[in-house]
Parts: C-alpha cells; sequence; structure tokens
C-alpha cells in the first residue's frame, strides 16, 4: 500500500503522459491533414481546432481550404472564420481585409454587423502612438464612423464612440505636442499659431487650459523680446491671450504664473509707451 504523497506524485506523472499523448496525437493529426489532399478532412479538423480556439492551427488549414470552396454554401462559414482567426491571434491588418471582404460578399449575413465592427477595431488597434504619424489613426476614426453611420442601433456603438474618442485624443495629443515644442525650441511665432489652429480645430480637447496657458508663455516671450516696431502690438496681444485665459479657466492650476506674466507684460507696455 503506498503513502499519499507517492500516489499524488504518480497521478501527475501519469496525467502529464496523457497530456502529451494526447498533445502528440493532435499535432500528429494536424500534419496529417494539413498534408491531405481531402479538403473535406481538413475543413472538418479547421473547424474543429477553431471551436478549441487554437486559431494559428485553424487558419493554417482555412488558408488552404478556403479558396477551394468560393462561390460555395461553406464559403461565408469559412470567410468568417478565417477573418476572426486572424482577430484572434492579432493580425489586424489581415482581419481587418478580410472582415471587410465578408461584409462586401456577405452583405445580409447575420455576421455582418459584428464583422463590420471588428474590421474597423482592427484598424484601430493599428494605430501607433500619438508620437508617430498618425495615418492609421486617421483611417480607424474613419473606418469607426462608417460603421457607426451603418449601424446606428448597433451593440456596438458605445465602444465604437469609445475608441472614436481615444483615437481623437491621439490627435490632439500629437498636435499639441508638436505646438508646445515650437515653445521649447523658442519658435514663438510657430507655437503661436499651432496653439491656435490647436484651439480652433479641437474646441472641446481636455487639453485646453494647457495649451492657452502656453500659448500665453510663447506669446509673453515674443513680446519681450520683440523689436520695438512690432513690441506694442505683441505686448497687447500676450495680455489678451492671458484674458482669455483667466476667462476660460478662472481656476486654473497656471494661473499664478500666468498672472505674474502679465503683470510683466503691463509694465513693459507702460514702459514702451513712455519711451515712445
Amino acid at each position: 500500500m503506498c503513502t499519499f504523497a507517492p500516489c499524488l506524485k504518480f497521478m501527475k506523472r501519469g496525467l502529464y503522459i496523457l497530456f502529451i499523448a494526447i498533445l502528440l496525437v493532435s499535432c500528429s493529426d494536424f500534419q496529417k491533414a494539413l498534408k491531405s489532399d481531402d479538403m473535406s478532412k481538413k475543413f472538418t479538423l479547421a473547424t474543429e481546432l477553431y471551436e478549441a480556439e487554437k486559431w494559428s492551427k485553424s487558419k493554417r488549414l482555412l488558408d488552404q481550404v478556403l479558396p477551394k470552396y468560393r462561390g460555395k454554401p461553406q464559403a461565408e462559414k469559412l470567410t468568417y472564420m478565417h477573418a476572426m482567426c486572424a482577430y484572434q491571434m492579432g493580425d489586424y491588418y489581415i482581419a481587418s481585409y478580410h472582415f471587410e471582404k465578408f461584409t462586401d460578399v456577405y452583405p445580409k449575413s447575420e455576421k455582418a454587423e459584428e464583422a463590420s465592427f471588428l474590421s474597423a477595431k482592427g484598424y484601430y488597434y493599428n494605430s501607433p502612438v500619438y508620437s508617430k504619424e498618425q495615418k492609421e489613426t486617421i483611417e480607424a476614426i474613419e473606418k469607426l464612423q462608417l460603421f457607426v453611420n451603418a449601424y446606428p442601433n448597433s451593440e456596438y456603438l458605445q465602444e465604437a464612440n469609445t475608441l472614436v474618442k481615444e483615437l481623437d485624443f491621439k490627435l490632439e495629443k500629437k498636435a499639441f505636442e508638436i505646438a508646445k515644442q515650437y515653445d521649447l525650441i523658442r519658435d514663438y511665432k510657430a507655437a503661436i499659431k499651432s496653439f491656435n489652429n490647436f484651439l480652433f480645430e479641437f474646441p472641446g480637447t481636455k487639453l485646453r487650459n494647457e495649451a492657452m496657458y502656453y500659448r500665453l508663455d510663447a506669446a509673453y516671450n515674443l513680446a519681450m523680446f520683440s523689436v520695438n516696431n512690432l513690441k506694442e502690438e505683441r505686448l497687447n496681444e500676450a495680455i489678451s491671450y492671458f484674458n482669455s485665459l483667466k476667462k476660460a479657466f478662472p481656476n486654473s492650476e497656471f494661473l499664478a504664473d500666468a498672472t505674474r506674466m502679465k503683470t510683466e507684460l503691463e509694465e513693459e507696455l507702460k514702459i514702451f509707451s513712455t519711451k515712445s
């Protein structure tokens, strides 16, 4: 009679061996199907692997099966499965392409709405960080907006709108950081112009407070170190930016520093007026 611990160890070893045996048989079946000319066999195993969420293996079989079923009743299911495998594997470029193809070919399918959303969401996943070129971000917004327009009552509507907002913020952040960089490198004229464009293009941005402060900072520096024939105009412009900031954000965390700049601007304006 064995003690509990040795029996448990034996059971674990037995289960491990059984698992390996099943895995080897499964791999063997997959390899055989992959090399087989029997499309029916490939179809069946691809479906089984798909349902077991073995996306990579299922897709490899579907890559072979799908072309053989073009125009047949099974093609709709296979096309959807093929796209979903790519999506679940994180290959969003391929997934979006195939989901788009699915909705084009099967617009009345019960899966058309989901496929349309997942296609657009694939573009969302391909959107890079805000510091990089935002071509994919703009494309993702367009795709999601097309989905929202096509399915205004969709169960995915709330998620689609959330994704659009997140992508919009990337564009805001990109534009904001470009304007801020101009200020940091002391290209104050470019900074002011960029912040003005930013505030016009993104009126509801949550970066508005900060953008108005940095616009004032750029205008302050441009005015204080300006040539005489432009100084008065620039001093008044900078003061107007302070007034806009205070009116929009009377409790801004930047107000103390902004007030300091405004005081110095007014003092400089008095000195300039006296000289004139």
